[in-house]
């Protein structure tokens, strides 16, 4: 799946999900580093457990972040 994001420096999210497993996860743009850092540690976990991680997760003034944005991704994915 690919998820646009809003509001941060990364353009999009691919990512892929098996069951409710979270298994694959890509940052399209962004701090390279640390988009890296969120997507290995999602990886392997429930997407319950990496959206209670990852939601309201702040980027200075913004009101989002990359791993915001990535727990949005997932609650739109499993609403579908």
């Amino acid at each position: 799946m690919t998820y646009r994001t809003q509001g941060v420096c990364s353009k999009a999210i691919e990512f892929e999900l098996e069951g409710d497993i979270v298994k694959k996860v890509k940052f399209i743009g962004g701090c390279s580093g640390n988009t890296q850092g969120v997507a290995r540690l999602a990886e392997g976990r429930r997407v319950d457990e990496v959206i209670a991680i990852l939601e309201g997760i702040r980027c200075g003034f913004k009101s989002t972040s990359c791993p915001d944005q990535l727990a949005k991704a997932l609650k739109k994915a499993i609403s579908e």
